[in-house]
């Protein structure tokens, strides 16, 4: 830029450049067609004020206005006319001196490219740190919810009465009549509150009355939720899994499997019951 500057100051101050440092009189000078000729008026005054004002977003556009001022005196009057080639020698002095002065405005041009490059990528990379940080910020407070909703139902059920006798039998039952997946799910509620209870085992005793009244209750939600869902589904699946023989070996395997834990349930209540 300030080698242009330079430039465009020895065009200004070159002899013949004084019917070019301001906009042409047309009314003074009668020239009644000048604006159907001439699109864009400009002088070199213009441009100097233009650029003390910074209106100039970079020297491409400075260079365009210098050229148009030559231009447009060239177009509007005759070869043979002073001020026509008075424009014609200013444009080729111009133009030989931008040439020079090429090679540092490309280089100033991709530096200027390089830093908005990296000037965007950090502010993207600000942007993405910081919705990561939102994101973080979000999955801890969703975090402390699900604590706070987990003691909150603990506080409900620890609250809740203590099941029946005939309660907790129903409750046995019903963890008979289970699928396999959400007879795994009860299981390992069983062990959340006794971790040495082995929900993974192939055979399992689960003893009702040896549990907290908190896993009590939640098996029996879930348990109640299970069947009601498997009731619900029942209907289609059980029509599919009669046409299936390969199905219907796996339903003899959960049957069982469920089987086998009622049997345990019944045995450990039987136990329960001698020794009282």
């Amino acid at each position: 830029m300030r080698q242009f500057a330079t430039m465009f100051r020895q065009i200004a101050q070159h002899k013949w450049a004084w019917p070019f440092l301001e906009p042409v009189d047309v009314k003074g000078l009668g020239l009644h067609d000048y604006y159907k000729v001439i699109e864009k008026p400009m002088d070199l005054g213009t441009i100097k004020k233009k650029m003390e004002s910074s209106e100039y977003s970079n020297v491409r556009e400075i260079y365009a206005d210098v050229r148009l001022v030559f231009k447009n005196a060239m177009r509007y009057n005759e070869e043979k006319e002073d001020v026509y080639v008075m424009a014609e020698s200013l444009l080729e002095k111009f133009e030989e001196k931008w040439l020079l002065i090429m090679p540092k405005l490309v280089e100033e041009e991709k530096k200027q490219v390089d830093e908005e490059a990296e000037k965007h990528a950090n502010k993207q990379l600000t942007m993405e740190a910081a919705q990561a940080e939102m994101a973080r910020d979000l999955s801890n407070e969703l975090y402390e919810i699900d604590l706070q909703l987990e003691k909150l139902r603990e506080s409900v059920v620890q609250r809740c009465r203590k099941l029946s006798t005939q309660e907790k039998k129903g409750l046995s039952a019903a963890l008979g009549r289970l699928s396999p997946e959400d007879l795994s799910k009860a299981l390992k509620m069983v062990s959340e509150s006794n971790p040495s209870f082995p929900a993974g085992a192939p055979e399992v005793e689960l003893d009702i009355d040896v549990q907290t009244d908190v896993t009590l209750w939640r098996l029996k939600v879930f348990v109640q939720e299970a069947l009601k869902t498997a009731n619900k589904s029942s209907g289609g699946t059980n029509a599919q899994n009669n046409n299936n023989t390969g199905t219907g070996e796996i339903n003899k395997n959960n049957a069982k499997r469920r089987r086998e834990i009622s049997d345990a349930i019944n045995k450990a209540s039987i136990k329960r019951a001698k020794k009282a």
